[in-house]
């Protein structure tokens, strides 16, 4: 009898796998696409900590006044409203990202009949940059 003659895989003249230019329009369409998401993303960071700063501003100027009509004086500085319980602590400014920036306003004019010293009035932030609307971020 005779044995039959094993099956071998057919030889094909092309490899498998991607060709150059395969590779290179996929790397041409990541980039591009890349290239429209990251500025998008990085507007909607500054949209949010301009929103972050908005509320911290908001927060420590209500703080201020609470604390003014409170004790019936203006705190000296930041840190009384955070010894004195009208902040768990001062707020990190999110364009600077330090705690220190700060810029306090003082004032020695009072504010409300009851008040007997004056001191810090209004608050603002340190950062020295242009806003998303084209306004410094230290006359927020």
């Amino acid at each position: 009898m005779v044995e039959p003659k094993p099956i071998r895989a057919r030889k094909t003249t092309r490899e498998s796998g991607f060709t150059l230019i395969e590779l290179m329009i996929v790397m041409t369409i990541i980039g591009l696409l890349a290239a429209i998401a990251i500025p998008s993303y990085l507007k909607s960071i500054t949209k949010a900590k301009e929103a972050v700063l908005k509320e911290d501003l908001h927060t420590m100027r209500t703080a201020i006044d609470s604390y003014t009509v409170d004790k019936e004086k203006a705190p000296q500085a930041l840190d009384d409203l955070v010894q004195a319980g009208y902040l768990k602590s001062v707020p990190i400014d999110p364009i600077t990202s330090r705690n220190d920036t700060w810029i306090t306003g003082q004032s020695d004019t009072l504010t409300d009949i009851n008040e007997t010293q004056g001191g810090l009035d209004d608050v603002h932030s340190g950062a020295q940059s242009l806003a998303s609307d084209g306004t410094s971020y230290n006359t927020w």
